[in-house]
């Protein structure tokens, strides 16, 4: 099983299985993160998205 370790608290946890682009959410901080490579297996945060008023 993949070890991921949170980017944002540090925290470990294991998934059966990754996919590239996939979206987790840690389940000690709550934070969303994307799989950006797998080989190393690396996550990162996915950013808020911004409101756009047109401005």
């Amino acid at each position: 099983m993949p070890k991921i370790v949170c980017p944002v608290c540090g925290g470990e946890f294991e998934v059966e299985s990754v996919e590239l682009h996939e979206v987790l959410e840690c389940p000690v901080c709550g934070v969303e993160l994307e799989v950006v490579s797998l080989n190393p297996l690396v996550v990162e945060e996915v950013p808020e998205v911004e409101e756009d008023w047109g401005e």
